[in-house]
């Protein structure tokens, strides 16, 4: 291929890292090149070793950059792959218009990346300006993958992951605006103004017209992989989500057709997640795309790129933490999405049913909710999000099955359709229903499509999303029509639809897909292997004492001291769970956190527990740096997000295995002590698997009081339990700490704060807000509750929030709380009168819910 353009390289800035538990030592060099129209910020891995090695190019989601793939990137360098990855046009610190990987830039600028590492001497090459290289990305970056194996020979093998192949079917299934998704496609982007201008009309133009036009469409094709179909013939692994409502299973159908039509190698790996949430198989998605690159770019013939068709099903609940278990099912060929098909009988309430779209289609059924539907993966289980209106659809069911049926794939109806308008807009969706009258929507996944001339009346087939979903024995197959989605633009005039079934649901499945064992319940094989993987902690424990900071002195007689830290969700750069959090505890104290949900409690306490990592910051106990496998962390018991007891086991036998796997002594238990505070009576005795929610709990606080640790942490430690053991939890706490040892507890129980503990942390959005002791927050800040004739109006609380000298107002029983800033009550008085607020009363406060509600303000 001759070069476009020569790529400039502007000055490159190189960093090491290594794994914790690995010897490899990547090196990373960053630089910003210089492209036709942008400057582009990319990194370079590489890992020690001599010779020669191919190439991956990795790129990132849409709304991301360069830094979301580092690790990634990291970990394929430590396999002996050269690695670039590049922040794409309009993200990160690139520059440019965002052109929605348009072939004449964010493609041109794969190829000159190509260009760029043909003359790295790390990187095989096949020929002179032809390096060894593979592509790779998730979404946005996977339909990188795949337009630069089509538009660029050079590439050698791909795996794109949760993508699309026509981006305008995506966004316009046929022809119905995906407006939620859209919308947030261009906000995710920074707002319509950073993409290319005539993108940034087009959309305006579909989301004020309602539907896509034959324009739009032909441009958002002209950008799709699809465009370029019979060009890519390499090796690809696509890995497509099953939940997801923007990037549907059919997108990777299209792809894996046309690939495989084209004589290339395809692998197709349905995962549990997607854009809609769940499970995204982190893990084994990385593992499976190394050992496709294994075989494809280092040719190595003895690398297992797993079965030709692999899908993720949910096989029940693990009983020690409440996720769901995924199991995978496989076969030596991808079946298609019509694979083995059966017909299900469907009858309604009449066989022809009327039901209208309603005036503006408000109120719209609810299918999912875009990047909110992460229950989806918990639809297997009866678990889910759906909401229909009466008067909005029709409904059809199947008779009880006499046996399950495992649906793979997309099942079909064909229905006969009149409407009062021409322009009809239909919604077709399966429900599981149970027979106790439970339903639930496969993957919360919908099908729409526009029926045009529908005045006339039209014979339509519907093509339902692709599923793999198991209908159990006794369950019914509901079919709805529906006029509304929240998801999409429906016509808003008013109409009346008329619907009737021409033959019954047509459903895939595939009797050669076999399902992985869930296997023996892991305490069957995990026990034997018990003292292996505690003498492998030790010594990894050890490594990383080697690394770890050396231990404060000054602080050796202080429970815990926190300093800066900060944790980012996810992979995001900006959202943080916790950011530039501080404070101290001291001994005896009983410390309690408070905050709203989402304010950053329980991801504080793992990071103290060692259980996650900071982005930023340290956590110091009794002097000592907090790492994972920490030796300081024998001072602490915790019971933070639940235990994970042996079900068939006995609490008394839990908690004694549990303590022997410390490796401890037996009389350092205290394991008398802990059974009187858990007061499970005769109960001990039993199994666990038969305790309530409640005797689990009051199990776990035992379990965390095991050898009675200096620090004690309790993440809602009262959640199951009745009033008269929460008393007793109470005074646990409170005896607990008054022999000299710490408690923290995380509670949403003011009252029982209030009363056990001593001094406070207030947490909001993940910052600290206000600490120090009880009677201090109580009675600081000079909130002062304001009583009033009548109910009070957003519109006054807002009034007062905004007058000179006044922190916050909320409303409270009565009236509303002010925190005076600087004002004096006097003046807050006069004000209230000047406003016309009918005052009863005007005093102090001196409840810890009042003090925590002005605290945080909003987030209550």
């Amino acid at each position: 291929m001759v070069a476009v353009l020569a790529v400039l390289l502007g000055g490159g800035v190189w960093a090491s890292v290594a794994a914790a538990d690995d010897p490899v030592v990547v090196h990373r060099s960053d630089r910003m090149m210089e492209m036709p129209g942008a400057r582009i910020d990319t990194s370079y891995f590489v890992g020690d070793g001599a010779g020669r090695r191919p190439a991956v190019l990795i790129g990132h989601g849409f709304g991301g950059s360069k830094d979301d793939v580092r690790a990634q990137a990291e970990e394929l360098a430590r396999n002996g792959y050269a690695v670039l990855t590049w922040s794409a046009r309009g993200f990160g610190k690139s520059g440019g218009k965002i052109g929605l990987n348009a072939p004449d830039a964010e493609v041109k600028d794969v190829s000159r990346l190509v260009d760029w590492l043909a003359r790295q001497k790390d990187v095989l090459l096949d020929q002179d300006g032809d390096p060894r290289v593979g592509v790779t990305g998730g979404s946005y970056g996977g339909a990188i993958s795949l337009l630069a194996a089509g538009h660029d020979p050079r590439v050698d093998a791909i795996a794109p992951q949760i993508t699309y192949w026509n981006l305008a079917e995506s966004l316009f299934p046929d022809g119905v605006f995906k407006k939620l998704w859209a919308g947030i496609f261009v906000t995710t982007g920074g707002g319509c103004q950073r993409f290319e201008p005539k993108l940034c009309e087009l959309y305006q133009r579909v989301a004020v017209a309602g539907k896509p036009d034959d324009a739009a469409r032909t441009t958002l094709q002209a950008l799709s992989p699809s465009s370029v179909a019979g060009r890519i013939k390499v090796p690809t692994l696509i890995l497509q989500g099953q939940s997801d409502s923007l990037f549907p299973l059919g997108q990777a159908d299209q792809m894996a057709r046309a690939i495989t039509g084209n004589g290339a190698p395809v692998a197709v790996d349905w995962l549990s997640g997607g854009h809609d949430g769940g499970d995204m198989e982190a893990d084994r998605a990385q593992q499976r795309v190394t050992s496709w690159f294994d075989r494809y770019l280092k040719k190595d013939a003895s690398a297992d790129t797993g079965p030709a068709f692999r899908v993720s099903r949910t096989g029940g609940v693990d009983s020690t933490n409440g996720s769901a278990r995924l199991r995978g099912a496989s076969a030596d060929r991808y079946p298609g999405l019509r694979g083995d098909v059966r017909s299900i009988p469907l009858t309604g309430r009449t066989p022809e049913q009327t039901f209208g779209n309603p005036a503006g289609a408000n109120p719209p059924a609810i299918s999912s909710v875009p990047g909110v539907g992460a229950l989806s993966q918990f639809s297997g289980l009866g678990v889910g999000l759906s909401l229909d209106f009466p008067g909005q659809y029709a409904r059809y069911d199947s008779a009880p099955l006499d046996e399950g049926v495992q649906v793979t794939g997309t099942p079909t109806v064909t229905v006969r359709v009149k409407s009062t308008s021409d322009d009809m807009v239909l919604f077709a969706k399966v429900y599981d229903a149970s027979a106790n009258g439970q339903q639930v929507l496969p993957h919360q996944l919908v099908t729409p499509v526009r029926i045009t001339g529908a005045k006339a009346g039209k014979t339509v087939e519907l093509t339902l999303p692709a599923i793999d979903h198991k209908f159990q024995a006794g369950h019914r197959m509901r079919l709805l029509l529906t006029a509304t989605d929240l998801g999409y633009a429906s016509p808003a005039e008013p109409a009346a639809y008329t619907v009737s079934l021409d033959g019954g649901l047509s459903v895939p499945t595939d009797a050669k897909l076999a399902t992985a064992s869930a296997g023996l319940a892991w305490w069957v094989w995990g026990l034997p292997l018990a003292s292996a993987l505690v003498a492998g902690g030790l010594l990894l424990s050890a490594r990383r004492r080697t690394s770890a900071p050396t231990p404060d002195p000054a602080l050796a007689e202080v429970p815990l001291q926190i300093t800066s830290l900060s944790k980012r969700y996810g992979k995001s750069g900006d959202r943080y769970a916790v950011r530039d959090l501080s404070f101290r505890v001291e001994k005896g104290q009983v410390l309690g956190l408070l905050g709203p949900n989402g304010a950053g409690k329980t991801t504080t306490l793992r990071m103290l527990m060692g259980l996650i990592t900071p982005d930023g910051g340290e956590i110091r106990v009794f002097g000592h740096a907090i790492r994972p496998g920490a030796p300081v962390l024998s001072r602490v018991g915790a019971f933070v997000e639940g235990a994970g007891f042996l079900p068939h086991l006995s609490g008394r036998a839990n908690l004694d295995l549990y303590w022997q796997a410390t490796g401890r002594p037996a009389e350092d238990a205290h394991i008398e002590e802990a059974l009187e505070i858990a007061g499970l009576g005769d109960a001990l005795q039993r199994a666990v698997r038969t305790y309530s929610q409640g005797m689990r709990q009051r199990l776990a606080i035992a379990q965390a009081m095991l050898g009675m640790p200096d620090l004690l942490i309790l993440d809602e430690p009262t959640n199951g339990l009745d009033p008269p053991q929460i008393r007793e939890m109470r005074d646990v706490m409170i005896r607990y700490a008054a022999a000299g040892r710490t408690v923290i507890v995380s509670s949403h129980l003011l009252s029982e704060v209030e009363q056990s503990c001593t001094d406070l942390v207030v947490m909001d959005r993940g910052k600290l807000v206000q600490a120090g002791p009880v009677a201090e927050i109580i009675g600081s800040g000079d909130t002062l509750l304001v009583t009033v004739d009548g109910e009070v109006t957003e519109a006054v609380v807002e009034k007062v929030a905004a007058l000179p000298g006044v922190e916050t107002a909320v409303r409270a029983e009565g009236g509303l709380l002010v925190r005076l800033d600087g004002a004096s009550p006097q003046q807050l008085i006069a004000e209230l009168v000047r406003m016309d607020v009918p005052l009863t009363g005007v005093g102090p406060h001196r409840r810890l819910e009042d003090a925590f509600l002005t605290l945080i303000g909003g987030s209550a």
